[in-house]
């Protein structure tokens, strides 16, 4: 394994990690906001789901634009 490889390997463990722990705190969070207004509660939800997708959209395009650097 290449170090460029763990490196990569090593951030998306960290990112996983991460979101794993604020999934496990969204249902709490949801609900919190969920008394305030319903409609915001589901806003915060979906933003917290699309975030994963987002971070790792922009991981890869980071990586696609630095490839020479890597």
């Amino acid at each position: 394994m290449t170090p460029k490889d763990r490196n990569s390997a090593i951030a998306a463990a960290l990112i996983l990690i991460g979101f794993a722990a604020l999934l496990m705190l969204m249902p709490t969070l949801v609900l919190w906001i969920g008394a305030v207004s319903p409609l915001l509660a589901a806003l915060v939800g979906a933003l917290i789901i699309l975030s994963f997708f987002a971070v790792f959209w922009l991981r890869a395009r980071y990586q696609r634009r630095h490839k020479d650097e890597m």
